[in-house]
């Protein structure tokens, strides 16, 4: 797949305020190959947004991935990435995890969203919210067979959790999301927990510059896998740190990040798109 890079043009459009400023790396895919838009999705009693992207093109129903958003939400950068699967041939749907306790938008800062809106997401919620949307991307033109999850930094950790909990899964690629962590009613358990539990295959990336996720806690993820006898692997990147995948920061690590996608593609190919 070929990706346009370049710079918006007006820095920062479509990109959530915390996540400024905006790299001059930012990758923009071409749409035109491809159908993409907003959605609601219909979960646990409320009507979720959501954004998708398909190829325009296809005969019968698509492999799915969902794209688990990074602290962020779902702006650009996320939907940028769903083109991306879409041009691959997959169905990809990025649903709003935090739709019932705010608006990622409405913050400045890093440390505001984290304490004013991301600590106050329930696990099980998401976990729940998930499902919901592989059942409507079965009803509509997805192939509940072919299910995998990917996700980025927040949504990295989830994509763990999820392998954990839906049997249905095929299989997960977390990116650089947290492994270790201290336990709360919202996130009872990390995925150093769940390595026993696993339904799906889980490809982890991350970079060994990353400050917030220690080597240490890699080696104990690690640790734990062997010990669960469980169907993962971990890649860390030397040169890379935390979001080396996010073209519209000043952490993108562009050797790392096209590895790190190509290694997506053949693990979904090897794992969750034969039937």
């Amino acid at each position: 797949m070929k990706q346009k890079q370049t710079t918006h043009n007006s820095p920062g459009e479509g990109f959530a305020p915390a996540a400024s400023p905006i790299a001059p790396t930012v990758v923009l895919t071409p749409d035109d190959a491809i159908v993409s838009g907003e959605t609601s999705i219909p979960s646990q009693g409320e009507n979720m947004p959501a954004y998708h992207a398909r190829p325009k093109h296809v005969d019968g129903p698509l492999p799915v991935v969902i794209v688990i958003q990074e602290i962020f939400g779902v702006h650009e950068h996320i939907r940028d990435l769903c083109r991306r699967l879409a041009l691959e041939g997959y169905l990809a749907i990025a649903p709003e995890l935090y739709f019932r306790q705010g608006e990622p938008g409405d913050f400045a800062d890093i440390p505001t969203l984290l304490s004013g809106l991301v600590s106050k997401v329930p696990d099980s919620q998401v976990l729940g919210d998930l499902d919901h949307v592989a059942s409507w991307a079965s009803r509509n033109g997805g192939d509940a067979h072919r299910l995998m999850v990917t996700g980025f930094c927040w949504g990295g950790r989830i994509a763990w959790l999820y392998a954990a909990h839906n049997p249905q899964l095929k299989a997960a690629v977390a990116w650089y999301g947290r492994l270790v962590g201290d336990k709360t009613l919202n996130s009872p358990h990390h995925p150093v927990d769940i390595a026993v539990n696993l339904n799906a295959p889980v490809l982890g990336l991350y970079g060994g510059q990353d400050t917030g996720i220690s080597q240490e806690s890699v080696e104990t993820m690690r640790q734990a896998l062997r010990a669960a006898n469980a169907n993962a692997e971990i890649i860390v990147y030397p040169e890379a740190g935390h979001a080396f995948n996010a073209d519209y920061r000043p952490s993108y690590h562009e050797e790392s990040a096209k590895d790190g996608w190509e290694r997506m593609l053949a693990w979904f190919k090897r794992y969750g798109v034969r039937k």
